[in-house]
């Protein structure tokens, strides 16, 4: 295995860890955004401030696009199939594609995406906002999902299938996180495509998202500023949320390392001197072997035990213990005799 696979494993984290995060933060997103459910009334207020405060510096985009989209089924028909589908469709694929091809990078990629994914709930709960397409009819806005609906799977609540109306919380336009996951989707195609055409997709789909949400009625302009700006918001928040999640780990691994209870390891040499030559005690190197058997080989002057000079003295424990008995025993046998 090379360095650079084997550094590309090390970092790549596990698919099932990762399925079960996104799920978790998924629906606890999804759970909060729902819970989140202000006052109709005071939903109703904050759009329309959005509104005239769009009109009055003639921003209101959203105004011209939903006519446009309602008057022509041929245009007004996909729109309603992007704002949809894509959305639930385009994020995963991108998140999969990073964790695939782009392991070193898909955990920042992916932090930034949930970061902004909760700083969108805090718009949620602080500034409940009620959608141009449930506005009073005066305001001349005109729901394309409910209109178009006999074309698609989606009912007459935003985009959830039918008979699912329920399960979503209506009054949640401000930010506009279709408009930020696009963006995140588009950064990552720009950057980490190899291809042109990878890099217009990435430039693309956020600017189609942008012109679906307000030509279908979903969104303001300033609902998709707002999205952008929580994106960037959770970029500059991604790494210091990382440096608390390698924090967080490591406490909790170090804490469990000294749960575990201390299994000594043996003493080897415990009261035993070893040379430079030796790993173990009683143990050469082939090195030293090689000296000692050189040494002995040469012929040296014996001593009084006719051992070469250059033989090694040390005696293993044992044989020092019964060379002690041995001795003992010859010293009282002439004391016998005599």
């Amino acid at each position: 295995m090379t360095h650079t696979t084997a550094t590309t494993a090390h970092h790549r984290p596990r698919w099932w860890t990762e399925l079960a995060l996104l799920a978790l933060v998924y629906v606890a997103y999804s759970a909060g955004r729902l819970l989140a459910r202000g006052d109709v009334s005071t939903a109703v207020d904050n759009g329309l401030a959005i509104l005239r405060a769009e009109r009055a510096v003639s921003l209101d985009f959203e105004t011209p696009l939903n006519r446009l989209f309602t008057e022509h089924a041929a245009i007004g028909v996909p729109a309603d199939f992007v704002y949809a589908s894509l959305h639930y469709l385009v994020t995963p694929v991108v998140l999969v594609w990073l964790f695939r091809r782009r392991p070193l990078q898909y955990r920042a990629a992916r932090t930034w995406l949930m970061v902004s994914t909760l700083l969108g709930l805090v718009g949620f709960t602080l500034m409940p906002t009620c959608p141009p397409r449930l506005l009073e009819a005066g305001h001349g806005f005109v729901d394309t999902m409910a209109q178009y609906s006999s074309y698609g799977w989606w009912g007459a609540e935003a985009s959830a299938p039918r008979g699912m109306g329920g399960f979503t919380n209506q009054y949640a336009a401000m930010p506009s996180l279709h408009v930020g996951w696009a963006l995140w989707c588009g950064v990552m195609l720009w950057r980490f495509g190899r291809t042109p055409l990878m890099r217009t997709l990435g430039v693309a789909y956020p600017l189609v998202t942008v012109i679906v949400v307000m030509g279908t009625a979903n969104h303001y302009f300033l609902d998709a500023v707002a999205g952008a700006a929580v994106m960037g918001a959770g970029l500059l928040l991604a790494k210091p949320a990382m440096r608390l999640a390698d924090r967080v780990r490591t406490r909790f691994t170090r804490g469990g390392s000294a749960a575990l209870p201390a299994v000594g390891s043996p003493v080897v040499g415990g009261g035993c001197h070893t040379s430079t030559g030796e790993r173990i005690p009683g143990q050469r190197t082939n090195s030293a072997a090689g000296t000692t058997s050189t040494a002995g080989t040469t012929g040296g002057p014996a001593d009084s035990a006719g051992r070469p000079s250059g033989a090694p003295q040390d005696a293993a424990p044992g044989a020092v213990a019964e060379h002690s008995r041995a001795g003992g025993a010859d010293d009282t046998a002439p004391a016998a005799a005599r």
